[in-house]
Formats: C-alpha cells, structure tokens, sequence
C-alpha cells in the first residue's frame, strides 16, 4: 500500500479514536449530571423527612410544654387548696380541742385522788400532741405553699428570751435540767413571729434530747450579724445523720429510753426550722458530739434602730399572783362547747363570768349599769359574722374607758395579730394553756 494511502489511514484512526473519546467522555458527564441529579433528589428528600420530623418533634415539645404547664399550675392549686383546707380544717379542729383543753384543765382542778389525777395528766398529754401535730403541719403546708411572707423589723433579743424563757422554764425544771439565757442589749432585723417560732423549736428539741446538765441560750456580735446559740448538753447527733435531722418526722438514733424522755416528738421541729429561716434568710448551722451535746447557731442581721430599755416588757413575763377572785368577766364566744368549758374554767378561779355570743348580746349585758366586767375575753369570729376586735372595741365604747381586754382564738393569721396590736389587746392562741391564760389574766388587772 502506498505510503500516502498509509498515513491517511493513521490519520482517520486518530480522528476516529478522538471522537470516539469525545463521545465518550461526553456519556460520562451525561452520567455524573444524571447521578448528581438523582443524589439531589435524595438529599432533598432526606432534608424534606427530616424537617417533617423535626417539625413533628417541635410539636410535640411544645405539646408536652403546655401539659407540663397545666400539671404544674394544677399542682399549685392543689398545694393552695390543701393549705387552705388544712387551714379551715384546722381552726374547726382546734375549736373543740381547746374546748377539752379547758375542760381537761377544770378537772384536774377537783381531782382529788392520784389515780384520777394521773388521768388527767394523760389526757393533757396527747391533747398537747395532737395540737402540736396539727400546728405543725398547718405550719408546713403554709411554708411549702409559699404563702407565708415575712414581715421584717426590729426585734428586741431581750424581749424574746424573756419570754422563751417563761414559756420552757417550767418543762425544764420539771426533768432537772437549768435553762439559761445570757443577758443581751440588742435589737435584730427579723420578723418576730417566725424567729421566735425557730427558737421555740430548736429549745424543745434541745431539752427534749437532754438528761442531765441544761441548756444556753446565748448571742455573738460578728459584724453586722449576731449569731444566736443554743447549747445543749444532750445525747448530740452523729456526722451520718447531719442532713437526716432537717427532714420530716426524723427523730434522731437516740431513742426515747436514751434520751430520757416520757414521750417523744413527732420529728418535725427541725423540718419547720429549715423551712422558716429559708423564708427569712437566716442561716442555721450546728455542730455537736456524740454524748456531749449540740449547738445550734442562728444568724440574724443586726437591727438599724436604737436599742429600747427593755426592763418592763421583761417584768410582764413574770407572774404578778393569781388574784383572780371576783373578777367580772365578759366572756364573747360563740362556739358553745368551748363557751361552757371556758366559763366552768372561769368559775373555778372564782371569776364572775357573763357570756355572749356576738357584739350585740354582749352590749345587751351591759345594760345592767350594776354589773361592769374588768376584762373582756372574745373569740375574734363570732356569730353574724362578728369579730372580737370589734366587738371589744364597741364594749370599750359603751362603757367609756379603755377595759383590758384579751383575744383567744384559733386563727393564726397575721392580719388578726396586727389588728389586736392596733387596738392594744391581747392575743392568745387556741387552744389555751389555762396556766398561761390565768397568769396574763393576772398580770392584765394587776
């Protein structure tokens, strides 16, 4: 074949390869943009189910939010409910137990055996737990509800040990034991009812748990604090049981035999004592040995006004005598148990009682100008809707001066102690301690 034939060959073979490449690289492109295609469409579709269940996820969270949300407020009004139930369950409970209180209190008074006498005492004890029991979780119900709300001022120490130590000094004496307050000049930022209820707490625990020995309740300056300790010389609380002690119903290793009790609490003290120095801000610390005792400490801010004398709010703390003989009294009660057992109280201290159920059965027995009472006791919810402050404030009125007069009742509420103070009338809380009721009786006609 002739060369020139040759090299046209070569030639066509090399255009024909370089099309045949062209076309093939040209399938492989077709090919790629197809697959790139197809992926694209599986990507878009994964993206399209996945935000379809994200979408899904999100409606369901937010579901869940608002079930959430209806349980909770659910629950809080469930907890609102419960300690306004527990509140009015309370107050209706707590009318007949002082009712027995009282009526327990004018038996013991004509017993003449020690049998019967023993009874009594027995009696008196479990009324004094149930009423324990029943302030108690009234207390916690209020507290966990958040319904309780501090009302800070200046608190005079001295005031409050003073009266403490009238309240614990008898218990004490009774197992042995001393009880001691040092002397403190200082005024502190706290609300009173509810420092003096953690005080309250921490002393019973204290001469509760202890044999022998006392207990010392004393104060130290740190800065713009002042740390209250209660020292006591009991059977202590081992290191395991630090944070136990604070939960309910918790009674401590000791047990009764060890710790030398008669009867024993109901585990709550503690509980509440948290619970109320986290509603004011007040840090409770202790430290303690096993057989040695324990300290409590109680920090509380250093009041901004000046200190008062307090000598004669001290001097009210102290019983003046038991005079009671011919007293008149107008007794303003309305529940008919505890108006029978309080007036038969009344009389066996050799009172002369007239009783009423309202304001205007009461103004109705003053219409005897021969007859003037030198106290008023009232309930504060009477009849008709009545209050007791009212109601002392009309006898107070129709008989032109200032009578002493005293307010028992079971309603613990803030707005019924402001009041009171606002009109200078005592305030007790039922059910009553005859021992106590008697000796403010004193010390108001003194």
């Amino acid at each position: 074949m002739p060369l020139r034939d040759i090299n046209d060959l070569d030639r066509l073979k090399k255009i024909n390869a370089a099309l045949v490449g062209r076309v093939e690289r040209s399938m492989d492109q077709q090919g790629n943009a197809f697959s790139l295609f197809q992926t694209a469409i599986s990507l878009e579709n994964r993206v399209r189910n996945r935000t379809e269940e994200l979408h899904a996820t999100l409606r369901r969270l937010e579901q869940s939010n608002i079930d959430l949300s209806a349980a909770k407020e659910t629950a809080e009004q469930a907890n609102l409910s419960k300690t306004r139930f527990l509140a009015a369950a309370s107050h209706d409970v707590l009318q007949p137990l002082n009712a027995a209180h009282l009526s327990v209190s004018a038996l013991a008074e004509v017993q003449t055996s020690e049998e019967g006498s023993k009874l009594v005492r027995q009696v008196e004890r479990s009324l004094e737990t149930m009423e324990d029991l029943l302030r108690t979780l009234l207390d916690i119900s209020k507290l966990d509800a958040g319904v309780v709300q501090p009302e800070i001022g200046d608190v005079c120490l001295e005031a409050l040990f003073s009266s403490l130590r009238s309240d614990f000094l008898p218990e004490a004496e009774k197992k042995g034991l001393s009880l001691k307050f040092r002397p403190v000049h200082v005024l502190v930022r706290s609300d009173r009812t509810l420092l003096r209820r953690i005080l309250q707490n921490i002393l019973s625990n204290a001469l509760r748990y202890t044999r022998a020995g006392g207990v010392l309740v004393g104060t130290r300056h740190r800065g713009d604090t002042i740390r209250i300790d209660v020292a006591d010389t009991g059977c202590g609380i081992a290191e395991d049981q630090r944070e136990a002690v604070f939960e309910e119903f918790h009674r401590g290793a000791a047990t009764l035999a060890d710790a030398g009790l008669a009867g024993g609490g109901l585990g709550l003290g503690l509980a509440i004592v948290r619970r109320m120095a986290a509603a004011l801000g007040h840090p409770v610390t202790f430290s303690s040995r096993v057989g040695r005792g324990t300290i409590f400490h109680i920090d509380v801010p250093v009041g901004m006004a000046a200190v008062e004398p307090v000598a004669a709010i001290a001097d009210m703390d102290r019983p003046r005598g038991y005079g009671l003989f011919g007293t008149k009294v107008l007794l303003v009660e309305n529940d008919a148990d505890v108006l029978s057992a309080m007036t038969s109280l009344l009389e066996r201290w050799q009172c002369h009682v007239r009783a009423a159920t309202s304001t205007d059965d009461a103004l109705d027995l003053l219409g005897d100008t021969d007859w003037v009472p030198d106290i008023v006791i009232a309930d504060q919810h009477l009849d008709g809707g009545d209050l007791g402050t009212a109601t002392i404030a009309e006898v107070r009125d129709y008989l032109g001066r200032p009578v002493p007069a005293l307010i028992v009742t079971a309603d613990g509420s803030e707005p019924v102690a402001k009041a009171a103070r606002a009109a200078g009338i005592e305030l007790m809380r039922k059910p009553l301690k005859p021992a106590q009721l008697r000796a403010l009786l004193a010390h108001l006609l003194a």
